[in-house]
This record gives C-alpha cells, structure tokens and sequence, in this order.
C-alpha cells in the first residue's frame, strides 16, 4: 500500500489495511523515498517514475518475507498512488491483482481544470521561473503548498481547502510526519504524468477501480474513461454515490465501504477469506 500526494504511512491506510487484513491478507504499507520516515533528498519530492520504482522495491522486499506468498501479490494505491498502481499492474508480472480508489489519470489534464486557464498560466510561469532557479544556481528549487485555505491568493498544488483542513486534522491525530508542501518540480512532473498507455495493458491482472460519484479532485469522467480502456473482463468498477474524494478520508462511513470493496477484491483474487 502506498499513499498520494504528500502522503506518509500513517495517513488513512492503517484505516484500509484493516479490512484487509480482517480478511485474511497481509498488508505492507511504505513512505516513498524523500517522504516521511523514508530517507531521501530533497525532502518532499515526487517524481511519479521514482514512487514506482518504490513500488516494485516493496514487492521484491515483500518476497523476502518468509510468512508471505510471493505467487499471490496484490497492490492498492489511493489518489496519485491510484495512477501509480494501475503502472505497477501493467509493468510487474508479479502482481496478481490491482485495487486503484480516485486515481489520478492524467495530470494535466487535471491540473488545468482544477486550476481554471488564468490560475493554471501562473502556474506554469512559477514552473518556469523554478527551473531556471535550479539551474543556474544548482539547487532543488523553491517549494509549493499542497493545498491553501486561500486559494485564489496562494498558489498550491491542489487548490481545495477542503484538503487543507482534512488533512491537517488527519496530521495533528495520527500522521505527525505529514508535510503539507512539495518541491515545486513535483508539481510541474505531475503535468506529464499519464496513466493511459499502462492502463490499456492491463490485460489479464484483476483490477478493482473505487470513483467517488462526481469526485471534482481527481475527475471521476477521466477515472471512467481510463477504466473502460482496460483490455480485459477481470476487472471491476464501483462508482460510491453521493460520496467526494475527501469522504474516503474523512468520513468513517464512506471510507469504510471503500476500504470493504477493496478486501473483498484482494481475499478473492490473493486467497483470503473472501466474503
């Protein structure tokens, strides 16, 4: 299990795990490199290639470990680690199943409407001013907010208050390692960030995929559209109504139908005690 942007261990996957685990399968959760308690430098950066990579790393870590079955290996992934599961899924033979809730597909895309045209154009100008402070002058850059209470003033990665105060709730209870900020790179990497091609090869690896009913986030249409592209009838779609992104971190309800979609799918397709 990995998490999404700006994500540490703690923030809302213990809450998974546990459905998870109820039935019977093993979880490993992970930082990715440059996050939480993972070493790493410059501290909270995301290069969606490098998170990957740490995906596979913790597959082939999750083989060493003697009370596991590398032959049944599944991987859950929420929000940006959403997009990061279904390339994991379609690049790793060794996962056997895939459980991708309110991904991000396109990054572009989805920053360019999250933004609006004049709110996105200064976005791409503090890109370009960053690049060229990294350089010339040889450093990691400058760093961006994840999410801002005020949006309209201060750019941030993902401009939702709502993000903000949630997931500064969720730090101040149980992920004090969490840091509401990114290198401004991070940011600008999200932009060719695509999900597509990997998903068109998911031909033959069960993949559950979770949508919150018009998730105004990470775009539920663009989550669709990728879902019908996959290739294959072994994989399942679950559209929660009346549900947002956020209620699947805030709300125990919404995240508990969620969290029992998802080890329901994995106890089926890894051997658990599926109900």
């Amino acid at each position: 299990m990995g998490g999404g942007w700006c994500y540490v261990k703690e923030i809302v996957m213990p809450h998974y795990a546990k459905a998870i685990v109820g039935k019977g399968v093993a979880v490993l959760m992970f930082d990715y490199r440059c996050m939480g308690a993972s070493e790493g430098m410059p501290r909270q950066h995301i290069d969606p290639a490098a998170q990957i990579e740490d995906y596979k790393s913790a597959i082939t870590f999750g083989e060493t470990l003697p009370e596991i079955d590398a032959d049944r290996i599944g991987v859950w992934g929420i929000s940006y680690a959403g997009g990061h599961v279904l390339v994991v899924g379609a690049t790793d033979p060794r996962v056997k199943c895939v459980i991708s809730n309110i991904p991000v597909v396109d990054g572009y895309e989805n920053m360019r409407r999250v933004h609006g045209s004049q709110r996105f154009h200064e976005l791409t100008e503090l890109f370009l001013a960053d690049r060229r402070e990294r350089t010339l002058a040889g450093t990691a850059g400058g760093r961006m907010p994840m999410s801002s209470l005020t949006p309209f003033t201060e750019l941030s990665t993902w401009p939702f208050p709502s993000i903000h105060t949630i997931f500064h709730d969720i730090k101040a209870r149980e992920a004090p390692r969490h840091e509401h900020w990114s290198t401004i790179e991070s940011t600008e990497l999200l932009l060719s960030y695509n999900v597509a091609p990997s998903a068109k090869r998911l031909y033959d690896t069960p993949t559950l995929m979770i949508v919150a009913e018009g998730d105004e986030i990470t775009l539920w249409d663009l989550e669709i559209a990728v879902f019908n592209s996959i290739p294959s009838a072994r994989k399942q779609l679950a559209v929660l109504p009346k549900v947002s992104h956020m209620s699947l971190y805030a709300k125990q309800d919404d995240l508990a139908v969620a969290g029992g979609l998802a080890a329901d799918f994995a106890a089926r397709q890894l051997g658990g005690n599926a109900a």
